[in-house]
């Protein structure tokens, strides 16, 4: 693939203030829109995936994109996948790492949810991001159970990091 073939592919996102819901941010895929939450700098909290939950769901989106294309290009009786991932901050200057957890359903023995296990590592966007960070991915033979209370807040992750001039609102 050349430059110039690179080039024509790119997807652009953009991402705005809005002006009529106290600056809340807004991001822009082509015709697509979605909210981004987090601390919107005049002391109110946007709803919406924060950056972190952005960065994971698109590390979950490649990765089931990637385990589905791997199952049907074997043949393989997945049925469904179910990708869950949780970001963690890592401590005193340690590498940050994601948690990835991997369900997969239809009939499938060991050596083929081995396969599809091992192919979730082929992810792009999972290759990209364990340049600066680890991933860890497990099966789980159940849905994952999502709990809120649990998960931390974009705040909290501001908080954590050590970064001149900025502050968590």
């Amino acid at each position: 693939m050349t430059p110039q073939d690179k080039a024509s592919k790119l997807r652009e996102v953009f991402v705005t203030s809005d002006l009529t819901d106290h600056g809340a941010l807004v991001g822009h895929v082509e015709a697509s829109q979605f909210p981004i939450g987090g601390p919107d700098g005049g002391g109110h909290v946007s709803p919406g995936p924060n950056p972190y939950d952005l960065l994971s769901a698109s590390l979950a989106a490649c990765t089931a994109m990637t385990v589905r294309f791997h199952a049907r290009r074997r043949k393989l009786p997945l049925e469904r996948v179910q990708v869950g991932v949780s970001f963690h901050h890592g401590a005193q200057g340690g590498r940050d790492s994601f948690e990835r957890t991997l369900v997969l359903e239809g009939e499938l023995d060991a050596q083929q949810r081995a396969t599809l296990l091992e192919a979730a590592n082929l992810c792009p966007v999972g290759e990209i991001l364990g340049i600066s960070a680890d991933i860890h991915s497990r099966p789980d033979a159940t849905t994952s159970d999502h709990n809120a209370s649990t998960h931390a807040s974009y705040e909290d992750d501001l908080a954590e990091l050590q970064i001149p001039y900025i502050d968590p609102d």
